[in-house]
């Protein structure tokens, strides 16, 4: 199996200007979905490619920035790996409403990735 790009995600300090910005730029078709506790999640659409979403920066102080994320076969053992080589785990496996699991880590350059499995059917 591959490791393709599958989905990118833009953490915005003003999620308003960013929605307005892109949705301008590139004609994306932008759908807002509750996620509870407060949060909106603004899916990507662009027809043909690689989605993502759009959502409010949770992190303090933190400027806004896109994160892409990498398809694995298997998160658990993609994130150990990861660790092993030598990223720090930001975020640790966590599952996402019933679509999959994620995982977030910094490369030893300090580089942010996203890893990615799909619920399996």
């Amino acid at each position: 199996m591959g490791n393709p790009f599958v989905h990118v995600e833009l953490s915005s300090t003003d999620l308003g200007k960013a929605k307005s910005f892109y949705k301008s730029l590139f004609d994306w078709k932008l759908e807002d979905v509750e996620m509870g506790g407060g949060m909106t999640y603004t899916m990507i659409g662009v027809g043909d490619g690689t989605g993502g979403g759009m959502m409010k920066q949770m992190i303090p102080g933190a400027p806004s920035f896109w994160l892409p994320y990498v398809l694995v076969e298997d998160i658990v053992a993609a994130t150990d790996k990861a660790r092993k080589l030598g990223a720090k785990v930001m975020k640790d496996v966590t599952e996402v409403m019933g679509a999959g699991s994620l995982s977030i880590i910094t490369d030893p350059s300090g580089a942010a990735l996203g890893l990615w499995q799909p619920k399996r059917k």
